[in-house]
């Protein structure tokens, strides 16, 4: 992470609290999305989208296709506000995902990692997360 990283960090919290860069399209799930995330089969990533954890059919992959694309242009946006890179915003919203909205018993994802299940207690962030705290 850069200095403008650190930086833009403070302000993409206070931006992802009030809800700007993940807009009601880029956060809604269906019924099948939601149930894949609480089966472990679809879960939040590092660098701030969904990925596929396991097994799933091809409506809900699509769908998390689509709910990715949404997060880009909502993360290409806000980047180009901040003139910091889309990577930048990214991986801060995938910061503040992983520690605030990943629910016990979901499946995440640090960096190119193995899936994992969140158990009861906090995910452990990496690095570079601490930075935008």
């Amino acid at each position: 992470m850069t200095r403008k990283m650190l930086m833009f960090a403070a302000g993409a919290v206070v931006a992802l609290a009030s809800g700007f860069v993940m807009t009601a399209p880029a956060r809604a799930q269906s019924g099948p999305v939601a149930a894949a995330m609480a089966a472990g089969t679809v879960g939040e990533q590092a660098d701030g989208y969904l990925g596929i954890a396991g097994t799933v059919g091809a409506d809900v992959r699509a769908e998390v296709e689509s709910i990715n694309i949404k997060r880009r242009a909502a993360y290409t946006q806000l980047a180009g506000q901040r003139g910091v890179t889309v990577q930048d915003v990214a991986a801060a919203t995938g910061c503040q995902t992983l520690s605030s909205r990943v629910k016990q018993g979901q499946a995440y994802r640090i960096g190119a990692g193995a899936w994992q299940t969140k158990g009861a207690g906090a995910i452990a962030l990496p690095g570079y997360c601490a930075m935008a705290s």
